[in-house]
């Protein structure tokens, strides 16, 4: 297992993702002022995405039916734990979005080949509260 999102697995099998990026962000907005700098003052943590992006092959891995399953869990709307196959929690994640792009077609239209990005975004906050402060700061939840 590469990482869990909710109940679904990424690994070889079903959608082997190939790049991760995970973007943070802090708020600091301004104020202007006359003769000065502008004054910024931090309100805490901005969006938190991270984006998978990979290769479904069909007769190896994942296809049709892994596209599918991912399509309904961003249908669904819900707020899924995403979790690393080392055991790192990294928050609860919607859906925001999925790319695809089919190459390599067989004769029946089906592609050989799919590339996905996997476009989510952290909900978490006050799922965190319920975790308990300094657990998931350390790694523990």
């Amino acid at each position: 297992m590469m990482m869990a999102l909710g109940q679904f697995v990424f690994s070889v099998e079903t959608a082997p993702y190939q790049d991760f990026q995970q973007q943070m962000g802090w708020q600091h907005p301004s104020n202007n002022r006359i003769g000065r700098r502008p004054a910024r003052q931090f309100l805490g943590p901005d969006d938190e995405t991270i984006t998978l992006a990979g290769l479904l092959v069909p007769e190896l891995t994942g296809g049709d039916v892994t596209v599918d399953r991912l399509r309904n869990m961003g249908d669904a709307g819900a707020a899924y734990v995403l979790i690393e196959g080392t055991g790192r929690y990294y928050g609860l994640f919607v859906i925001e979005g999925l790319s695809l792009t089919r190459t390599l077609f067989f004769q029946d239209g089906k592609a050989r080949r799919i590339e996905f990005s996997l476009k989510l975004t952290r909900v978490d906050d006050e799922a965190e509260a319920l975790i308990g402060p300094g657990l998931v700061e350390d790694g523990l939840a």
